[in-house]
């Protein structure tokens, strides 16, 4: 009686099931997650347009869009040698828009031809500026979908959103992001390389050359990432090896659920040399959870057509016994024409024709290693020949006849250095342009760190650059990443994809001769976004919730960081170092001051009183005559002249020395402009 009456009360007033915490989020989560993208990839373009609106020409992309311009009008290798064309032809797609007028015959050097382009030919830097600027922009916007991609594929969704927004919170890639320069996509296409080298670790044949292409890319825009050709050529090798066991092994690891990094706890079962999808998603789901529902669950596998029966019940007891056990007992399970070739194909013996045929060697024998390292060194091998053929395709689209004809002598280059460099299958406009870098890097520069001027090079100065320039969430999380991705078993076999390429790269660049700012490593801080994915998804499940807590936490202080320095991203300092108004005081040049704030000068000299005298010391690629600033050097006059205002580029200040030095020191300071330019009255 009851029962029954449950029964009438239930079809009248069935009763509802509790409403779960995040029903509603799961259920949206299709269209949650690319709205989550594309916001925070909105906000970082947003960053870089208004940034690249305001801000004027720095010291080298003048340079860069003349060549570019060079490019379009002449097609011709003849400035800047020092860089391959990549990056340039991709300024010449925004150069082209802007259709500037160009006059190919003006000699000089080519900072010369940068500001006759711009401020002389009757042209809008303001408009050509811009243009130049957007395609690196849109770039920029690309690789962060990389990262993404990157982190998603082993961390999961919340690990790509993670990596994303360090990514798009960085104030160093935002603010070199948004300028005609080479440093943001030579570290985009690094990254990307690393991302198919990963993916290559599934189908090598697709992915190895699309990463030699990625790779060709980065070569073709910055000569400094010829340093990581030998590590992602060698992971490449890895990836192989990777694939040859995942193939040849059954059972192998399979890829977690939680994490995606293809090193989780599941298993993988093949089926004739194929992975059975349907044995790994029965077996977990058969065998996992609570005894009861273990029993309901192979209770209900049972349930069912006889074959179907049969083939489920094999399948969990290959789940318990082993793949190799399931090859055996699944072979009898199909009709007789399959079981008949299985047969065949699993012993050795005499054909048909009457010739003994012998099976390819096994993974675990002698020949079957060697077949595997040698077409894993093959698959290496054609991945360095995309990426030198997409070196030759660069200087080709430039010019078809490959001309070289330099604006400037190409010092020689003689010794070891000049002997590899000529063995080089490049072009000859590259290696001349490797013989260049060489002589800047044989020049004594002067280099400034912590408050201190020096001649030569420091070995730690990027490492301490960095730690100034990089917001304190990416730093924590990225270290917490790093060390996630050794201690933690599923995460370990991504290690070296994350970690090697940055760090060999920014061992280079430590070597170098020239401390003039982060652009030099800033593939740290984009291969970082994508380590610090790896917290969440390494922790404990104890204390998953907490770790995800403190990873929420520390990018939404990323985040606050990098939008309390707007507009002012190329100054950018973390609070640990006293924010953007005092980095001029630890370091310098593109860390500081790159000619950017010209135009935010003018602005505010047309607001100080009339007919007060301005001295000028700037540090840059801009004309200051061209945005209506009237001033003199006071350098050229005695001191005792020298009254009004005083404005000084920062970088000047850092190099102040003699007179320059004394009308600072007797000087009050009254402000700056953009945290790059010192204001002093006298």
């Amino acid at each position: 009686m009851a029962r029954a009456q449950h029964l009438v009360l239930s079809r009248t007033a069935p009763a509802r099931a509790p409403a779960r915490p995040y029903a509603r989020v799961r259920r949206h989560r299709r269209w949650l997650v690319p709205l989550l993208v594309a916001m925070l990839l909105a906000q970082m373009a947003a960053a870089m347009v208004t940034t690249a609106v305001r801000q004027t020409p720095t010291i080298d992309e003048p340079v860069y869009v003349a060549t570019a311009t060079d490019y379009l009008h002449e097609h011709r290798i003849r400035y800047n040698p020092e860089h391959p064309p990549l990056g340039k032809l991709l300024i010449e797609a925004g150069v082209a828009v802007a259709g500037p007028h160009y006059d190919p015959s003006y000699p000089g050097t080519q900072g010369d031809v940068g500001r006759h382009l711009l401020y002389e030919s009757g042209n809008d830097p303001w408009r050509l500026m811009l243009w130049a600027r957007l395609p690196v922009i849109a770039l920029t916007l690309l690789c962060g979908l990389v990262a993404f991609a990157f982190a998603r594929e082993l961390t999961g969704t919340a690990g790509g959103l993670v990596a994303l927004a360090l990514y798009a919170f960085s104030p160093d890639l935002i603010a070199h992001g948004s300028l005609a320069t080479l440093d943001m996509p030579a570290a985009g296409f690094v990254l990307t390389s690393a991302w198919l080298v990963w993916w290559a670790r599934r189908r090598p044949a697709l992915y190895l050359p699309l990463a030699g292409a990625a790779l060709g890319a980065a070569v073709a825009t910055k000569m400094s990432t010829l340093p990581a050709v030998p590590v992602l050529m060698g992971l490449a090798v890895v990836s192989v090896l990777a694939a040859g066991r995942d193939r040849a092994a059954t059972p192998v690891d399979g890829t977690d659920s939680g994490t995606g990094t293809g090193t989780g706890t599941g298993r993988r079962f093949t089926r004739g040399g194929r992975e059975d999808d349907t044995l790994r998603r029965t077996v977990p789901s058969t065998l996992a959870g609570p005894a009861g529902g273990r029993r309901r669950r192979a209770l209900s596998a049972l349930v069912g057509p006889v074959g179907g029966r049969r083939r489920t019940v094999l399948s969990l007891l290959a789940g318990m016994a082993g793949g190799r056990r399931y090859e055996a007992l699944s072979t009898p399970v199909g009709p007789a024409g399959s079981r008949r070739r299985t047969d065949e194909s699993a012993h050795v013996g005499p054909a048909r024709d009457g010739r003994r045929r012998d099976l390819a060697p096994r993974a675990g024998t002698a020949g079957g290693r060697w077949r595997r390292v040698s077409g894993a060194a093959g698959g290496a091998g054609v991945m360095g020949l995309v990426a030198v053929g997409v070196v030759w395709v660069s200087y080709l689209a430039v010019d078809p006849r490959l001309r070289f004809s330099p604006a400037e002598p190409v010092p020689p280059l003689h010794g070891l250095r000049g002997r590899l460099v000529a063995l080089l299958p490049l072009p000859p406009a590259y290696r001349a342009g490797m013989r260049v870098q060489f002589a800047f890097e044989d020049q004594p520069w002067q280099g400034y760190l912590f408050g201190h001027l020096y001649t030569g090079s420091r070995w730690y100065y990027l490492p301490a650059a960095l730690l100034v320039k990089t917001p304190l969430g990416l730093l924590a999380l990225g270290a917490a990443g790093a060390v996630a991705l050794v201690a933690v078993r599923r995460l370990r076999p991504a290690a070296p994809y994350l970690l090697l390429p940055p760090g060999v790269l920014l061992a280079a660049a430590m070597t170098g001769a020239r401390d003039f700012g982060t652009r030099y490593a800033l593939f740290v801080p984009v291969f970082l976004a994508v380590t610090a994915a790896c917290v969440p998804a390494g922790a404990p499940w104890p204390g998953r919730r907490r770790t995800a807590a403190v990873t929420a936490a520390l990018v939404l202080w990323t985040a606050v960081s990098s939008l309390r320095t707007f507009p002012y991203y190329l100054p950018y300092a973390n609070e640990a170092f006293g924010g953007p108004a005092q980095t001029h005081r630890l370091l310098h040049d593109s860390n500081v001051d790159w000619g950017q704030d010209l135009g935010r000068l003018a602005d505010r000299l047309r607001r100080e009183p009339p007919g007060e005298r301005v001295w000028l010391v700037y540090k840059g690629s801009g004309v200051p005559s061209y945005y209506g600033i009237r001033a003199a050097d006071p350098r050229d006059v005695p001191a005792d002249r020298v009254h009004g205002l005083l404005v000084v580029s920062d970088s000047a200040v850092a190099k102040a020395r003699g007179k320059l030095a004394e009308l600072i020191a007797s000087s009050h300071p009254v402000g700056d402009v953009g945290h790059s330019i010192s204001l002093y009255r006298r």
